[in-house]
């Protein structure tokens, strides 16, 4: 194999021809570039190559599903892909187009061990990528990840015989029936379901009709232009056009999914938007009833509730944070042996007996209309009332280049951990401690925090904070946050603030 180059011109001979792989789309837990300015078709089948010689290496029965999501360039990056699988020596099982969860369950399903989905999740259009996995619900973590990149980039992926390809039909309603089961509603429900034209939209809208639920349609018509917004139920802008499709229609909520369907964002009948982890926390309120003493994962940019929520110590729930990322969370949750695990950005990992590990934003929405089944006298605006009140901040991203961006968060973790060390206040608290299992998270003595990590799959850094108190607190965070992370010049604007 050919060892890829890291630019190659566009609209030549060789960009045809040889393989161009921008080194830095090898992430900590999938891989994503921009296309084709990052990677070339060749370099795609190159991925493949690589991602096949190492499902060899691991002594893993060679065979792999491999899903797209909708867009337009998805299908011939899959292709690509595809090749170098087979010239690996992998028999391929395509299931055609796909929703990320959609290709993990297909590996039950369909009893393989590996699984390849292109998909650059919720990055704008531009953006490609895989998200792949060998050990069932897991998908590849830092060290698959590197060892990945390792081989691909020195050009060790080797050819062998045995290769194959099979396109395999009925995949799709496989995972519907799958997530519908025998349950139907049993009390009235309207539900805005959400897609902003991306993939979701050709599953959500039949999931809940098959549930009993009501669907008040909002932009659920394919379309790979994204012409209203890039569908990210993490982004306000999202949010917001959920909660005015709830107001103009009285519907009981809003449900809204990202562009590969494996994350779920969640509006209430007032129009409130509720981040993804206070929603984690009325579903663990909910599922620990059910299952007493259970064990929750969070992430580091979740609330603090799931260790403070007086019910949820009431039924005995263990609170673990973890890193954020799906990788590290699915590993995290199956570790230990977790009921759920839920982070900020909307990806739930819901375990056995409710799901298979795996983070499914179709699964959350049927859990969820369940939880509602399950509290008929209770609207969604009664649940999340009913949680103890906190100020979030939404996630917010600045720019930070791929090649900065983990030496700035190095030098930003060592400014945040001396001021501890040096016994500064913080937005007028003493610091309690810097956790800095992921980024560093800065917990104040009253329960309230912010934090700032590195971005896993774009080029920038994270920031989020939480005040137990106030909104001016939850504000002034921010500020000794920010104050800290302009002292690096390379740190650019935000993509949403305060």
């Amino acid at each position: 194999m050919t060892k890829p180059l890291p630019v190659v011109t566009p609209n030549t001979w060789e960009f045809l021809r040889d393989p161009m792989i921008k080194p830095t789309g090898f992430r900590e837990y999938d891989a994503r570039w921009k296309y084709p300015d990052e990677i070339n078709l060749p370099g795609m089948t190159a991925l493949g190559l690589g991602l096949g010689t190492q499902i060899h290496h691991r002594g893993i029965d060679p065979v792999i599903a491999v899903g797209n999501d909708y867009r337009d360039y998805s299908l011939a990056i899959k292709n690509a892909l595809i090749v170098g699988l087979m010239q690996a020596g992998i028999q391929v099982k395509d299931i055609g187009p796909a929703l990320s969860p959609m290709a993990y369950f297909s590996q039950f399903h369909l009893d393989v061990p590996a699984v390849a989905m292109v998909t650059a999740s919720h990055n704008p259009n531009g953006w490609t990528g895989v998200k792949m996995g060998f050990e069932r619900p897991l998908t590849h973590g830092p060290d698959e990840m590197g060892e990945l990149r390792d081989i691909v980039l020195r050009g060790e992926g080797q050819a062998r015989s045995g290769g194959g390809y099979e396109f395999v039909d009925g995949v799709r309603d496989a995972y519907l029936d799958d997530l519908v089961g025998d349950f139907k509603m049993t009390r009235k429900l309207r539900v805005v379901c959400a897609t902003g034209n991306g993939t979701a939209a050709a599953f959500a809208p039949e999931l809940f009709e098959r549930l009993g639920v009501e669907v008040i349609p909002s932009h659920n018509e394919l379309d790979y232009t994204f012409p209203h917004y890039n569908p990210n139920p993490e982004a306000m802008e999202m949010l917001h056009d959920m909660a005015e499709t709830v107001k103009e229609t009285g519907a009981d909520f809003a449900l809204g999914f990202d562009g590969d369907g494996d994350r779920c964002g969640v509006v209430d009948d007032e129009g409130e938007e509720i981040f993804a982890d206070k929603v984690g926390v009325i579903m663990a309120r909910d599922l620990s009833k059910l299952h007493p003493n259970a064990t929750f994962v969070a992430d580091v940019k979740s609330t603090g509730l799931f260790a403070a929520d007086p019910e949820l110590q009431k039924n005995g729930v263990t609170a673990d944070y973890w890193k954020t990322g799906h990788s590290h969370m699915k590993r995290r949750v199956k570790e230990i042996g977790a009921l759920a695990g839920f982070e900020k950005s909307g990806h739930y990992f819901l375990a056995e007996p409710i799901g298979r590990g795996y983070d499914c934003g179709m699964r959350v929405a049927v859990e969820i209309c369940k939880l509602m089944d399950r509290n008929p006298d209770m609207s969604m605006s009664d649940l999340r009332r009913a949680l103890p009140t906190t100020f979030s901040t939404p996630t917010m991203s600045p720019y930070c280049a791929d090649t900065e961006k983990y030496d700035v968060l190095e030098r930003l973790v060592s400014r945040l951990v001396a001021k501890k060390d040096a016994g500064e206040s913080f937005a007028g608290q003493p610091i309690k401690e810097v956790v800095t299992v992921n980024g560093a998270r800065v917990i104040l003595q009253n329960g309230s925090w912010g934090l700032v990590r590195a971005s896993s799959n774009t080029p920038n850094l994270v920031v989020v904070c939480e005040s137990a108190t106030s909104d001016a607190e939850m504000r002034a965070i921010f500020e000794e946050i920010d104050a800290v992370i302009r002292t690096e010049p390379s740190v650019g604007e935000y993509d949403q603030t305060i």
